[in-house]
């Protein structure tokens, strides 16, 4: 159904978030991972991937982690979304990164949020051309920048499809060392999320893979990402870069020439992910639109699930949406996070801005 969605109108469907071998890995680093499969006349009609807590407490999966959520589904096919959950013995339903196209479940949605792309369906000179008409400073500054690197540093040289394991433990040290200062938690403190990457990492089939992409310079990793790919969608996800080389942005470098090898083999566009970031609106062609909220139905359970969790995302969505409050928030967890940089290892990372 997944392989078949982007030429039966469905293309959110396309995203390897959706893909069975993102839920079975989940599954093989969280318990309470299900998958409730709808049929009419004995065929498979829909896949409805969710977590489930004992008390019938029902997350998207992945939840925090994934970037893309919803029912895999036929085209035509319609759902009611409280029959669902009863079926599924589930109280109430979360999300954070609903799909479009997902009516039945549209009815819980409290927030849509922007999810930028970049389109190399045309290929990737068509897409550096728009982005030089689009950004030419942007454009220039960054290729110069890389050019850059190549003198000061050594040759510069990308992989598409690292295979080697010491490379991966290399990008999440980056990128623990990037929420750690930052002020922000670290995931890959999280054993499963760990593992999950780990088991991603190693699992490739005609449709999907588990994608980590990495930039050298004078034969030493400067920046790495670490995503998801379906047969037309490279879903980004862990990016990171050495910040000793910060001044040359190779995390900018990267994913310029993450779009080209993506064009190379043919997929459609890249996903870059809900979330505010000036390198996002930069690199973007478009955006799509993904949702959260709930959807519940009358059970005690439900209400009292949505009650703590409402007040917390509605004050974070609020301070993110605005930039007098956004700003100094930010600003105060960098500061935190240098401060227990300094006092953990105080010789290891510069105070450099992500990128």
């Amino acid at each position: 159904m997944q392989e078949q969605a982007h030429l039966l109108g469905s293309p959110e469907l396309a995203n390897p978030f959706l893909s069975p071998e993102f839920t079975l890995a989940l599954g093989r680093c969280r318990r309470e991972v299900r998958i409730a499969v709808v049929r009419e006349e004995g065929e498979p009609v829909a896949f409805f991937p969710f977590q489930r807590t004992r008390l019938g407490v029902g997350r998207a999966i992945g939840l925090g982690v994934s970037d893309s959520q919803g029912l895999v589904h036929r085209p035509g096919f319609q759902w009611d979304a409280r029959e669902l959950l009863q079926a599924c013995r589930l109280a109430v339903w979360e999300f954070d990164h609903l799909v479009e196209g997902q009516k039945p479940f549209e009815v819980g949605v409290v927030r849509t949020f922007p999810s930028p792309v970049i389109d190399v369906d045309q290929g990737y000179a068509a897409y550096l051309g728009q982005l030089r008409s689009r950004s030419p400073k942007f454009a220039r500054t960054t290729l110069a920048k890389e050019r850059k690197l190549g003198r000061d540093v050594g040759e510069v040289r990308y992989i598409h499809d690292e295979r080697n394991p010491e490379a991966l433990r290399t990008l999440m040290a980056w990128k623990s060392a990037q929420y750690r200062r930052t002020g922000r938690s670290d995931r890959f403190a999280h054993p499963w999320i760990a593992r999950l990457v780990h088991q991603l990492f190693h699992t490739r089939t005609p449709s999907f893979a588990g994608l980590l992409s990495v930039l050298y310079a004078g034969g030493r990793p400067v920046a790495a990402h670490f995503g998801l790919r379906s047969e037309h969608v490279l879903a980004c996800w862990f990016p990171a870069y050495d910040t000793a080389y910060a001044k040359f942005s190779p995390g900018l470098a990267l994913h310029l020439r993450m779009a080209e090898g993506a064009a190379a083999e043919g997929l459609a566009y890249l996903d870059l992910g809900r979330g505010e970031k000036e390198y996002k609106d930069s690199l973007k062609t478009r955006d799509l639109s993904v949702s959260e909220g709930w959807v519940t139905r009358r059970h005690p359970v439900a209400f009292g699930h949505r009650a703590r969790r409402a007040p917390v995302r509605a004050l974070r969505n609020t301070v993110l949406s605005r930039p007098e409050l956004f700003d100094p928030a930010d600003r105060l967890l960098k500061h935190m996070g240098k401060a227990r940089q300094i006092k953990i290892a105080p010789h290891r990372f510069s105070n450099s801005d992500e990128q």
